[in-house]
């Protein structure tokens, strides 16, 4: 299915490219209007078929670029850059996650020591 619009797509673009190239600029270009007013159709004739065909040529091209673009993510699946099936890795001397392992936190505040430690170096005065 994406061939075949791939396909389209690129046919549209090259009709696109050759009716724009068509059309005359100021400068005259590669109109094929030009000339005199005998011909199969005038230059106004003209300037609204290629007109015309632009708009509908431009019109297929946007359809077929957002088919593409919806064709292109309706195969892509969500991913993740963290790995799955995997804790969190823990580090060394890290204290344990709350709640884990030893009966909870009331537990391990239990077992914490109870009295400040003594100071190592001069206490400041403290006012009374």
């Amino acid at each position: 299915m994406q061939h075949v619009i791939i396909v389209i797509h690129l046919m549209v673009v090259l009709a696109l490219i050759g009716v724009v190239l068509l059309q005359r600029s100021e400068g005259g270009g590669l109109g094929i209007g030009g000339g005199g007013g005998g011909g199969f159709m005038t230059s106004r004739g003209t300037g609204n078929l290629l007109t015309k065909t632009t708009a509908g040529l431009a019109a297929v091209f946007f359809v077929t670029s957002l088919i593409l673009s919806i064709l292109a993510g309706a195969n892509r699946k969500p991913t993740s850059i963290i790995p799955g099936g995997q804790s969190a890795p823990t580090v060394p001397g890290a204290p344990a996650p709350l709640g884990g392992g030893s009966g909870g936190l009331l537990n391990q505040l239990q077992g914490a020591p109870t009295a400040p430690a003594a100071p190592s170096g001069p206490q400041v005065p403290q006012s009374k």
